[in-house]
Formats: structure tokens, sequence, C-alpha cells
């Protein structure tokens, strides 16, 4: 089994972030978005990893094939952004996402973070039931703090609380 690498963003992984996340949003998703429309992720490091968030990518074979940022919005909350896993390395048996999110609710606990929140789309059926399934529950738009980043895209929305560790 190919070993896969859950590490910290580091600059030079920019290109291959944009090139996970772009194809799953546009041909797997048909959402018609650019990299020049997702700013964010030009400046990782200053987006998101900054206060409390943090950014983090799945390796394999020296390609990025999983990507999740946590972007601080302050008062101890977050935003959970742009989780990507490549279709190749989908599904329990390789658990990429299970292990990006693992990362994430470590370095949350560490830092004193209270609250996950997330913003998705309808059509992310399966990432509603991986969400769920780790412990985040749907909110309503009205439920979240005012410092959240709504997305256009977004019509559906999760919090999850941290234990600290």
């Amino acid at each position: 089994m190919v070993e896969i690498e859950i590490r910290t963003f580091a600059p030079d992984d920019a290109d291959g972030v944009i090139s996970v996340i772009l194809p799953i949003q546009r041909e797997e998703f048909g959402i018609d978005i650019t990299a020049d429309a997702q700013p964010d992720l030009r400046v990782i490091p200053d987006f998101y990893q900054s206060g409390k968030g943090q950014f983090w990518v799945a390796v394999k074979d020296g390609a990025i094939v999983g990507t999740l940022g946590l972007k601080d919005i302050g008062n101890n909350q977050t935003a959970l952004r742009k989780m990507f896993v490549a279709s190749e390395v989908r599904g329990r048996e390789h658990g990429v996402a299970a292990r990006l999110l693992e990362a994430l609710f470590a370095h949350a606990g560490k830092v004193g973070v209270t609250d996950i929140f997330l913003g998705t789309t309808d059509k992310f059926i399966a990432a509603h039931r991986f969400y769920e399934k780790n412990g985040f529950t749907e909110v309503s738009e009205r439920d979240l703090p005012r410092s959240f980043p709504l997305m256009a895209v977004d019509s559906k929305f999760y919090r999850r609380k941290v234990v600290a560790n």
C-alpha cells in the first residue's frame, strides 16, 4: 500500500493545491469557478496559517491528493474550508479525509478552538454524511457567527464543538 502523508501546507504546495481543488469543483460538481475566484488559494499562509488557523495537505508519491483548511474567524471559532480529496484516494480504505480531519481536530484542541463551522452545497451528499459521522451537526445560516466567511455556493451549514486536549 502506498503511504499517504498528511502534513501542513508549505509555500511550494500552492500549485498542487489548486490542481486538486479545481478539477473536483469544475468537473465532478459542475461548479463554474476559477482559481482567480478563490483568492484565498493564492495566499494560504496569510489566509489560513494565521491565528488559530492552519492548512493541511495529503501527499502521495510527491503529489498533493487532498487539502483541508481551517480559518480563524475570531473568538476561538474557526471555519473548515477547502476539504477536497482526489477521487483515486477517496474512501475508507485510503482514509485520507478522515486523517486530514484528525489533524484538524488535534490542532484545534491544542490551540484552544471551541467551535468549527463549515458551509457546503446541497450537491455534496457524501460530504454531508462524512461530516455528520465525524461529530458535526447541521445548523441554520442564522446560527453562524457573524464572522463566518459565507460563500455564494454554501447552502448547508454545520458546527462541531471542540474539546480541548
